[in-house]
């Protein structure tokens, strides 16, 4: 790796999330982080929703990273991470993007991976800036399953009425999956190299190529948030900013992100 990113292991911690907002919090962080725990007891995922890592089954970890900006530049990068997690899901298992696309891989705006529509990840993103002069720090929090267990389906059922797939669904089962310092490591390498596009280019640069990787383009979709009813049309897409357009009526209307779920309709 080029840059200076520090690579921290720990064995066991509640949310590498909260370590390092923690940090960033007390004006502690220099260099960009990278924290991996081999056991999370009190893992994350968006409105407060709780993510099931366990040992040996799931790769959770995450990175603080510093931008020359306010917060409200940094849209879309939610999607940028997703699109750098793809990329190195594909080195890690040694196959193309072509074989993940056909295997069924996808990204669900603004931030999930799914594997023929089952939950095979989540992404999520919180930091600040602690002042106007001062760098704008995101914590950005990855979890992957990596072996499926009925412990890791039947949470992600009885959480969000969702299927849940793993890293080995994505292999024959002859070929081992592996260890998670390594997808680790090539997911981190991945994300040097998109994240220093992104500073240099914003999300248009990757708006076509997330694209590619929307699980519900052109579906009807139900998008909720927390105290608002349903907004429901069909998924046109996301715009330079990394909003999501969708259509209603033949009027197109943009919904950015925030505590939003997506859910396609039947």
């Amino acid at each position: 790796m080029n840059w200076n990113c520090i690579l921290e292991r720990v064995a066991k911690t509640q949310s590498t999330n909260d370590d390092l907002l923690a940090r960033w919090r007390a004006g502690e962080l220099i260099d960009p982080v990278a924290r991996i725990a081999h056991e999370q007891t009190k893992g994350k995922g968006r409105v407060g929703r709780t993510w099931l890592a366990e040992p040996e089954n799931t790769l959770c970890f995450s990175l603080a990273y510093p931008f020359d900006c306010r917060p409200h530049e940094l849209s879309g990068l939610s999607l940028v991470i997703g699109i750098a997690v793809i990329s190195g899901i594909a080195t890690a298992l040694n196959l193309e993007e072509t074989e993940l696309y056909q295997l069924g891989l996808r990204l669900k705006w603004p931030n999930d991976l799914l594997l023929n529509n089952a939950k095979l990840g989540g992404i999520l993103i919180e930091g600040g800036q602690a002042n106007p002069s001062a760098p704008t720090w995101m914590i950005i929090g990855v979890g992957l399953n990596v072996h499926l267990t009925n412990t890791i389906k039947q949470s992600l059922d009885n959480h969000l009425s969702l299927r849940a797939a793993a890293l080995e669904d994505l292999l024959p089962k002859e070929k081992p999956i592996p260890d998670m310092e390594f997808i680790w490591l090539k997911l981190i390498e991945s994300f040097e190299k998109h994240l220093n596009a992104f500073k240099q280019y914003g999300f248009a640069h990757f708006k076509n190529r997330w694209s590619l990787w929307d699980a519900f383009h052109d579906q009807a979709v139900s998008i909720s948030s927390l105290g608002n009813e349903p907004i429901i049309g069909i998924s046109n897409g996301v715009d330079e900013f990394g909003a999501l357009l969708l259509k209603q009526n033949n009027t197109i209307i943009t919904v950015h992100a925030g505590d939003v779920s997506l859910r396609a309709q039947s």
